[in-house]
C-alpha cells in the first residue's frame, strides 16, 4: 500500500443485520466495522452469501443496519429517515449497482443530466465530459436496452460519478465483462481515487484486487482478514 496521509471519507462501526422470513432469523452482518479514507480504494471480497451487498447497501445508504452506525465525511448517514438517507447519498455518495443505475425510459445523458441535477450549489461535472470520459459519446441518446454489457458499466459509472461524489461505491461493477471493459473501468474507479473521492469495490475479480490499496475479506458477515 502506499505510504499517504488520508483523511476517513466513510466509516462503518459495528454493523449488524438483521434478515427476519417467517419463524427464521438469518444475521447477514456481524459486527463489520471499517473505514475508507480520501483518495483511496478498498476492494472487499469474499464467497457468494458472506454479506459484501448487503455491507454496501448499508454504507450507501439504500438499506438500514440493525445495529452500528456509517458516517461519511463525519456525519451519519444511518437511522435517518429514507428521505434524509437519499438526500444525503445525492450530496455525498455515488453509487454503481450490479443491476447499474440507469432509469429505463432515459437516454444515457439524461441519466447523468438527472443524476448530475440532483444537488444545487455545488460544482458539477458537465455530462458532456462524462460522456467522453466514459468513451460514450456516440451513445449519448441511446437507451439503456439498447447498449451492450460494456456500455452499461461505463453508463452507470458516469451516472454514479455524476456530481463528483466524497464516496464512490461499486457492487461488482466488472462482473460478466471483457477483459479489456474491466481494466477500463477499474482504470476509471482509480481515477476518481486520485481526485480525492474514497472508493470501495464489492467484487470477485483478481483485477480488482490487484489495483486497490487495501482488501477486506469478508466471511458469514465477519471481516476474517484486512490486508494492507
Amino acid at each position: 500500500m502506499t505510504t499517504r496521509s488520508y483523511d476517513d471519507a466513510l466509516t462503518a462501526r459495528e454493523l449488524y443485520r438483521f434478515f427476519r422470513a417467517g419463524e427464521e432469523e438469518t444475521l447477514a452482518l456481524r459486527g463489520v466495522s471499517l473505514r475508507v479514507e480520501r483518495g483511496e480504494t478498498v476492494a472487499v471480497v469474499g464467497p457468494s452469501g458472506a454479506g459484501k451487498s448487503t455491507l454496501l447497501s448499508c454504507l450507501a445508504g439504500l438499506d438500514e443496519p440493525s445495529g452500528g452506525e456509517v458516517r461519511v465525511g463525519g456525519v451519519r448517514i444511518s437511522h435517518r429517515p429514507e428521505t434524509e438517507r437519499a438526500r444525503l447519498r445525492a450530496r455525498h455518495i455515488g453509487v454503481l449497482l450490479q443491476t447499474r443505475n440507469l432509469l429505463a425510459h432515459l437516454s444515457v445523458r439524461d441519466n447523468i443530466r438527472l443524476a448530475h441535477g440532483a444537488v444545487r450549489g455545488r460544482p458539477h461535472t458537465a455530462a458532456e465530459d462524462l460522456l467522453d470520459q466514459v468513451g460514450l459519446t456516440g451513445r449519448a441518446h441511446a437507451l439503456p436496452r439498447e447498449l451492450s454489457g460494456g456500455e452499461l458499466a461505463r453508463a452507470g459509472l458516469a451516472v454514479a460519478a455524476a456530481n463528483s461524489p466524497e464516496v464512490l461505491l461499486a457492487d461488482e461493477p466488472t462482473g460478466e465483462l471483457d477483459g479489456g471493459t474491466e481494466r477500463l473501468i477499474l482504470r476509471m474507479l482509480r481515477e476518481r481515487a486520485a481526485l480525492g473521492c474514497a472508493v470501495l469495490i464489492v467484487t470477485h475479480s483478481a483485477e480488482a484486487v490487484r489495483v486497490a490499496d487495501r482488501v477486506i475479506a469478508l466471511d458469514d458477515g465477519r471481516v476474517r482478514d484486512a490486508e494492507g
